[in-house]
């Protein structure tokens, strides 16, 4: 049997990664007894942690939320991609988010090993290159809501602001929240209208959780990301450019391949590295930047408002490099 402190480690650890755990089956997983799990129980307790306790032959444990926030636990994995996501979401905009996340990062990183600070810096550097400016500002409220719920499996209702304006408040059983280009979306199954719908966040106001859990259905495509970026690239109001970028194309998908479809382009010999990409976009200004990013030369095929910016925006830039004398 481990020592009463690691094991203690190990019940909050199992606790924190599953809603509900059968009494027998924790104790099992420990190797204790029942009565054993019942004193660890008790520790956790006393140091904050509030466990629920459902008695009787099915009884079980479950960690619930308290009055504040005890320490939690997490393993190398988990503390990365913590420091991660928090570097992340300090460049964010999503409202209340920044400084917070900033104030964490700063804790965490305090207490990492050395070897675990270097796996977030390689990250960091390996993915600067492809972050772009913050989209629309997000409620850090509403964010929070709309993926407790996705994580909880327990349909959603909110009111929402469709394109053209019209307003109505929809039923979800929300499926994963998923961030492409600017935006944040919410991949979810329409109970009103029987059909899968990807939501834009901005778009969103009073979510609010049912209650009520559900069987998850199966999406209609290989991930929800995908299904976000089929969804734009049906869109009436969306905005297709086509271009050829100067670069291998496992460069493009690592730049960009978030906000485009791109494919090695057939037309040039075998070893040219020239790669065809296909951007859905709600403005041509959110197209260049996705082509900038490469940081390889271009060609816009179309369509012509996009080549007439590129176009103005280099005879800006052009003008803004020159050394001004007086």
């Amino acid at each position: 049997m481990a020592s009463t402190g690691s094991r203690t480690l190990q019940l909050l650890s199992l606790l924190q990664t599953h809603r509900y755990w059968p009494g027998q089956e924790l104790a099992d997983r420990l190797e204790v007894s029942p009565r054993t799990l019942r004193r660890d129980v008790e520790r956790l307790r006393d140091l904050g942690y509030p466990v629920d306790a459902t008695r009787g032959v099915a009884g079980g444990y479950q960690l619930a939320a308290g009055a504040s926030l005890p320490p939690l636990v997490v393993d190398d994995e988990e503390a990365v991609a913590l420091a991660v996501g928090l570097r992340t979401a300090a460049q964010s905009g999503i409202a209340g988010v920044a400084d917070a996340s900033v104030r964490a990062l700063a804790k965490v990183v305090q207490v990492m090993p050395p070897r675990l600070r270097r796996r977030v810096d390689a990250l960091r550097v390996a993915t600067l290159a492809s972050e772009l400016r913050p989209g629309p500002v997000v409620d850090a409220e509403l964010l929070t809501v709309v993926a407790q719920a996705c994580r909880d499996e327990e349909r959603l209702v909110f009111s929402y602001v469709r394109r053209d304006g019209d307003a109505s408040e929809r039923t979800v059983e929300p499926h994963r929240l998923v961030s492409v280009g600017r935006r944040w979306y919410l991949v979810a199954y329409d109970i009103g209208r029987f059909d899968w719908r990807s939501f834009r966040l901005d778009r969103m106001s009073g979510p609010r959780p049912t209650g009520a859990r559900f069987r998850p259905r199966t999406l209609p495509a290989a991930d929800a990301a995908e299904y976000v970026r089929d969804s734009l690239a049906g869109a009436a109001d969306s905005l297709i450019v086509d271009a050829v970028i100067e670069a291998p194309l496992a460069v493009v998908e690592e730049a960009i391949g978030r906000w485009a479809t791109a494919s090695a382009d057939a037309a040039v010999p075998n070893g040219t590295a020239r790669t065809r990409v296909r951007i859905s976009a709600d403005s041509a200004e959110w197209a260049l930047f996705g082509l900038a990013a490469v940081a390889a030369p271009f060609a816009i095929e179309g369509p012509s408002e996009v080549r007439e910016l590129a176009a103005l925006w280099g005879e800006r830039f052009t003008s803004a490099g020159r050394l001004v004398t007086r």
